[in-house]
This record gives C-alpha cells, sequence and structure tokens, in this order.
C-alpha cells in the first residue's frame, strides 16, 4: 500500500503557519548573516573551457555536494554559482580561475554503464493528465534513456552526444552506455516512507535564495552545500520568512488539487498521483510549517531554475535525493529574496 504522505504532510504543516523572526547567523570573515554573505553577487567569469574540462569540474562540484545543474558541458549560470560557493566554502579566492587539484579529484571524465535487467522495474507507461497519472501503478520512467541521464545528473541530449553510435531510443537490458563518471543517483536504493530526525544535523540551517535560484544548507558558520533550485511561481511565490522541516517523505504520494496549486487553499477535486521519479513532487517531499508549501524533487529536471513551481522550491531528484541526507526533521528554512 503507498503512504498517503503529502497528505499527511499537509495536514501537519497546519499547525504552526506563523513565520518567525530570522536570527542572524554571523560569519567570522564578514560579520553579516549567513544569508546575506550567501547571496551576495557573483560576478565571476568561467574560463573558456573545452567540452571534456567542463565535464570534469561538473564532475568535481557535483560529488562535492555543490550542484553545477544538469551536467553538459557547458558552463552555464548555475554551474558559475556553484564554484564561487565552492570557493567561499572553502575559503578561496573567489574567482573563475580553478586549480588543477580540483581537476585531478577526477582522473576519469566518462565511465559506461551497462544496463541491467531490474532497471526495467523503474521504467513504464506514461501520461499526461492527472486523471490518467491516478490510475497508474506508479510514475516511472518513461525510457531508459530518461533513467540512464537522471541516474548521471545529465541531460538526455548530452547522453545522446556521448554515444553517437547507438540508438538512444531503443535501449535494452545488455547495452553499454558511455556517462559522465559522477557518483550516480541509484533510483533503487529508495524506498517509501519517512525519515527520521537526525540529531547530527540538529544544528543545520537552510537557506532559499528566490532571486538567484539557490539552496545552502549550514552547519554552524559553515556552508556545506548548495544546489540549484525553482523558487515558487507568479501566481503563487515560495513564502518569504523563517519556517521549519515538518516532515521528510521519500517516494511520496502527491495529492493533485487544482485548488492548491492555483490558490493554495485545499478542494474536493483531486487525484492521487502515485509515487516514482516522474511523479510532479519527483522522489522527495520535505513539508514545512507552511501549509501545502515544501522542497521537493521533479518530473522535469531540465526546468530546474525556469519554470514554476507553484510556491514550492524544486530540485532536480538526484539534488532532492543529496538534500534528503544532509538535513533534519526540525530544521530551520529561511526564504528570502
Amino acid at each position: 500500500m503507498h503512504f498517503r504522505i503529502l497528505i499527511v504532510l499537509l495536514a501537519l504543516s497546519a499547525v504552526a503557519a506563523k513565520p518567525v523572526k530570522k536570527p542572524e547567523v554571523r560569519t567570522p570573515e564578514t560579520k553579516k548573516p549567513a544569508a546575506e554573505r550567501a547571496s551576495a553577487p557573483i560576478p565571476v567569469a568561467l574560463p573558456n573551457y573545452d567540452e571534456e574540462t567542463s565535464v570534469k569540474l561538473q564532475i568535481f562540484l557535483d560529488n562535492s555536494d555543490f550542484g553545477p545543474g544538469k551536467i553538459d558541458g557547458r558552463m552555464g549560470e548555475f554551474f558559475r554559482k556553484a564554484l564561487v560557493h565552492y570557493k567561499r566554502a572553502h575559503g578561496m579566492a573567489e574567482t573563475g580561475a580553478v586549480d588543477s587539484w580540483l581537476f585531478d579529484q577526477v582522473p576519469e571524465t566518462y565511465t559506461t554503464f551497462t544496463i541491467p535487467p531490474e532497471a526495467l522495474n523503474f521504467v513504464g507507461p506514461t501520461a499526461s493528465k492527472p486523471s490518467e497519472q491516478s490510475k497508474l501503478k506508479g510514475l516511472k520512467y518513461g525510457s531508459l534513456l530518461e533513467l540512464i541521464a537522471e541516474r548521471y545528473h545529465s541531460a538526455e541530449d548530452f547522453v545522446k552526444k556521448l554515444n553517437p553510435g547507438l540508438n538512444m531510443e531503443t535501449l535494452k537490458p545488455g547495452d553499454t552506455v558511455k556517462v559522465p563518471n559522477v557518483l550516480p543517483f541509484k533510483i533503487e536504493d529508495l524506498h517509501e516512507g519517512f525519515a527520521q530526525p537526525n540529531p547530527a544535523f540538529a544544528n543545520r540551517k537552510l537557506y532559499v535564495d528566490t532571486k538567484e535560484r539557490f539552496l545552502l544548507i549550514y552547519e554552524g558558520k559553515q556552508l556545506v552545500a548548495e544546489f540549484p533550485i525553482t523558487p515558487g511561481s507568479t501566481t503563487l511565490p515560495a513564502p518569504l520568512g523563517l519556517w521549519r522541516i515538518l516532515g521528510i517523505a521519500t517516494l511520496p504520494v502527491f495529492r493533485h488539487d487544482e485548488g492548491v496549486l492555483q490558490h493554495g487553499v485545499k478542494s474536493d477535486q483531486f487525484f492521487d498521483l502515485p509515487p516514482g521519479p516522474n511523479n510532479p513532487v519527483g522522489i522527495l517531499w520535505m513539508g514545512l510549517n507552511k501549509p501545502h508549501v515544501g522542497i521537493h524533487g521533479t518530473n522535469n529536471p531540465e526546468t530546474i531554475g525556469r519554470a514554476a513551481s507553484h510556491g514550492c522550491i524544486r530540485t532536480a531528484n538526484w539534488d532532492a535525493a543529496r538534500v534528503k541526507e544532509l538535513v533534519s526533521v526540525g530544521n530551520s528554512v529561511s526564504i528570502f529574496k
């Protein structure tokens, strides 16, 4: 039986919806609030690296929990922000120059993935309408290409580019695919359920910069991770203020309710959408003490930083899985612009 996870979290979120005054967290270097320092301008230009060198740096940043966005060999906005945040976290000069030792951490830029028979367990029929999605047993990947691209944090077109002699539309178990040598996101390791509070991370704080579109995780005064996000929408922007994490659910059931999505108010017209990587909230729901608002995954990683998210904070599934392992129920979440 699927967990009615999202419904439960939404009910819990009604108990304490009022934000409290945001406390200052001062860094030793600047004596400024951590959120203010974290959101400082990032006017850094990257050198004109070739594709393989860019991929190697993207992999290094990604493996270090400073997400550069999807791996594609391009030096885009989130790539630049991830590099500067990594340098800030490690007391390095905030320039676009990169020391050779960073590249040395990724001795092999690419690796191969041979598709196992069990990969087919995570691929299945898809649907675009909630009424049709609610009838499926799970919202799985639509193809093995989609599974592989998400597993290796990549754009599907980039995976195709790496495999010019392979028909990516007819992949099957036993086929071997060239992929970036990044720590893989393993959908098979996820299980439906709730995360328990982690005492080791009890003092961690999350900051959501809605202007620069990234989520930062602090341990005291130390920045430990950063990931690109989509923060809310024009209709329902992410709520500014200080909140806290009420619950963390893996592979949730999503209540598709147009009343909530459009107006932030529950209605009696809804569909329960089954778990899976193509669920609208992806593989994770992290509910806040603000009704109907949370940090979650996505069914379309290509749109992170671009498309709207109805008041919530949306990340790629591979980043959502890591955020879950870096925070705890009860952590504060400061949303600002």
